[in-house]
């Protein structure tokens, strides 16, 4: 008990003396009124308040309303001193905080009995508060490990692409940037503020490099072929929006209940999606298509156009984005053409510092 330190706040010094001496076995500091308790407390810590109600300068429930102010996350209980006709007190002091109230004359075994008992509930209060502490950081290490599991997961089957040749993985870089871009563009516009969270702008971003995984299930002979495929091919080669959606929901039933695997599903499924609905593989038309999906096709579109591959070379930012612009309302959600093309230099930047050598350094033309 002895390093209990108990905060005696009473204009009688008389008073201040018999409390002092009923808690001999306590660390008591004691004020004179209450400038002096608030003064006091913006110094010292106190376990405890014995707060007289009747003061000068500042009366105990101005005490209790400045430190429902200055200290509104204290556990500090407050014992308000009575007298025995002051019922009305008693309550008004209850409500702005104060956990119990001791009437005068002082009885001493009644005041500590008080005090025990108070001093018991903030001990357990206490430790609670330090084991609820360390499970949300035991919780938060936990996240943090299953999140960047979860990265390296992503990462490894991106791989798988670039393996077998079908995605660079500068393809990977510039399309994870890009879609970071435009999520913080559109976060800024009312429309948008509360679809795209800093939570919903994460998963978007980390995900958007899973849209084509489903490639890996289509034969390399159409895959890389370099010139252009027939019918034929192109149903087949439409088969990776299935294997993609497959490969997601064969281990995540529920996705809705996860916001990272809803959004990885949804920018598989609506990638190839266009806004007029000629899209697949449900031609889906307007808003009806997801937005990950209206998103993931611009970024993936204007890289395609931007960089070289097996079938085709590098067009320049302009002619690109040109066509980009063409497309609005038709493969493209307009507002988001629009987006896309407010922050184009910052497309041409991203563009740029992850293209190799071999693919060459997009230039606008002016």
């Amino acid at each position: 008990m002895s390093n209990t330190k108990i905060m005696i706040v009473d204009d009688s010094k008389v008073d201040q003396m018999i409390i002092q001496n009923i808690l001999c076995d306590y660390d008591t500091i004691t004020a004179n009124d209450g400038v002096e308790a608030i003064e006091l407390l913006e110094k010292t810590d106190a376990d405890i308040m014995i707060l007289d109600l009747n003061m000068p300068r500042m009366n105990g429930f101005e005490v209790l309303e400045e430190i429902n102010v200055k200290w509104p996350e204290s556990d500090m209980p407050i014992l308000i001193l009575t007298n025995l006709e002051e019922i009305e007190s008693e309550i008004r002091g209850l409500d702005l905080g104060a956990v119990d109230y001791i009437r005068k004359p002082l009885n001493a075994a009644s005041l500590l009995k008080r005090l025990e008992v108070h001093l018991n509930l903030l001990q357990a209060k206490q430790k609670i508060k330090i084991h609820n502490q360390n499970l949300a950081f035991q919780v938060a290490e936990r996240t943090s490990e299953l999140e960047h599991t979860r990265d390296i997961t992503i990462n490894a089957l991106v791989g798988l692409l670039e393996v077998r040749d079908i995605e660079s993985s500068n393809h990977t870089r510039r399309t994870t940037h890009m879609m970071k871009a435009l999520c913080e563009h559109l976060c800024k516009k009312s429309e948008y503020k509360d679809i795209l969270d800093c939570d919903k702008i994460e998963a978007l971003y980390k995900t958007a490099p899973l849209h084509d995984i489903g490639k890996v299930g289509v034969p390399d002979n159409i895959l890389l072929k370099p010139g252009k495929l027939t019918e034929n091919e192109y149903e087949i080669m439409k088969g990776h929006v299935g294997f993609g959606v497959d490969a997601i929901q064969s281990e995540y039933r529920d996705t809705k209940t996860d916001l990272f695997m809803y959004t990885a599903l949804n920018i598989i499924a609506a990638h190839h999606e266009k806004y007029d609905g000629t899209g697949y593989p449900n031609a889906l038309k307007g808003e009806d298509i997801p937005i990950e999906g209206r998103l993931m096709a611009i970024i993936d579109v204007y890289d395609a156009l931007a960089s070289k591959r097996v079938y085709k070379d590098a067009f320049s930012h302009e002619y690109s984005l040109n066509i980009i612009k063409e497309e609005s309302g038709k493969h493209f959600d307009p507002k988001l053409v629009q987006a896309f093309i407010e922050i184009h230099d910052t497309i041409i930047e991203i563009s740029n510092q992850y293209k190799s050598k071999k693919e060459g350094e997009i230039v606008e033309i002016i």
